[in-house]
């Protein structure tokens, strides 16, 4: 099968059945801290945040999430359209196809087309780096969309569930290394959905990497999505939940912020803005998603991601009001309490 059928199978899949952890990211676990007096008036929220010290008008990045196949460039427009109009980041999907088949380079450079002035980060695969890219592919992966960053996304367990794919891992880490010494934009580094750890991040900010993408489990499980393609005859079910939740990851990550001066996106299982304001709240500087965004796509077009995506700023608004922030900048853990949950035997017990 190949990358454009591959793409295209992933992207239907997510949207359509039914692709996502057992296990909760686990923003569950927090209340808000409720301000009974804020003091505030909703209409004078300050939403804006910065990003490698540009200010955008809502912390949401949209992740990357396709490329490389016909129909993509349709999806993509949509992403670039909107986020040029609400001012917001986001990446494109892995170009990995298109440096190996130049006809794709139009699905991918679509975007700036229609998004001149938006920050848009390009991708590729960790693997695609063992060895070291080449001068001509990394200016080909930056000049095509004339990238303001390059984001590297690490994705051992997908790779290991695919019938296709990549199973040597030797390698990537130098070519990282590499990578962030030639290049002039920011790189991130970002898992898939499987969780980025305490020591893999420092591991990552040690050689260069500008930003960490924790990209935790709760969201979309791509080993569920690869188990579940047609190509696959021996899917292995019992890895669908693997990884690392998402808070774990941004509550590890922060503990990094004593050694290491970097930028911190949450994403995997964010789907509320009640999810993206405990994120920020916990420590991270933006919040990434993706499935939200392509099922909104799939259901209503540019209208409906430019629908979701003023929802979730109204519903911000009121949630910042209701914990007495004036801004993303006054946030944080003293907004969040922690719940505590009783074992079912406990309270069986107490009837």
């Amino acid at each position: 099968m190949s990358i454009q059928e591959r793409k295209k199978d992933h992207v239907e899949l997510t949207v359509n059945r039914d692709v996502f952890y057992e296990k909760s990211a686990g923003f569950d676990r927090y209340d808000f801290v409720h301000d009974a007096l804020p003091e505030l008036n909703p209409a004078k929220i300050d939403l804006s945040e910065t990003l490698f010290g540009r200010s955008f008008a809502f912390p949401l990045f949209i992740s990357s999430m396709t490329g490389g196949y016909t129909e993509a460039g349709a999806v993509n427009t949509v992403i670039a359209k909107c986020c040029e109009k609400h001012n917001l980041p986001f990446g494109v999907g892995s170009q990995r196809a298109m440096l190996e088949d130049a006809s794709q380079i139009k699905s991918f450079s679509v975007v700036r087309e229609h998004a001149p002035n938006a920050f848009i980060a390009a991708n590729i695969g960790g693997a695609q780096l063992i060895g070291g890219l080449d001068e001509e592919k990394l200016e080909l992966l930056i000049k095509s969309i004339k990238a303001d960053a390059v984001i590297v996304h690490l994705n051992p367990l997908q790779e290991l569930m695919q019938p296709e794919g990549d199973h040597d891992f030797e390698g990537i880490e130098d070519g990282i290394t590499h990578l962030a010494a030639n290049t002039d934009v920011p790189v991130i580094v970002k898992e898939t959905g499987a969780g980025i750890s305490e020591i893999v991040a420092s591991r990552l900010l040690s050689i260069g990497v500008d930003a960490i993408d924790v990209a935790g489990a709760g969201g979309t499980s791509w080993a569920k999505v690869e188990n579940l393609r047609e190509r696959q005859t021996n899917p292995m079910h019992q890895f669908d939940d693997w990884g690392i939740p998402t808070v774990d990851c941004i509550k590890q990550a922060e503990r990094l912020r004593e050694t290491f001066r970097f930028e911190m996106i949450a994403s995997g299982g964010v789907r509320s803005s009640f999810d993206m304001v405990k994120a920020l709240a916990l420590g991270a500087n933006f919040v990434a998603v993706a499935q939200p965004i392509i099922k909104a796509i799939s259901d209503g077009g540019e209208e409906g991601m430019d629908k979701l995506i003023e929802t979730w700023k109204k519903e911000t608004r009121l949630i910042l009001t209701l914990l007495g922030c004036k801004s993303f900048k006054s946030l944080g853990k003293r907004h969040l309490v922690e719940r505590y949950f009783v074992p079912s035997i406990v309270k069986s017990l107490n009837r």
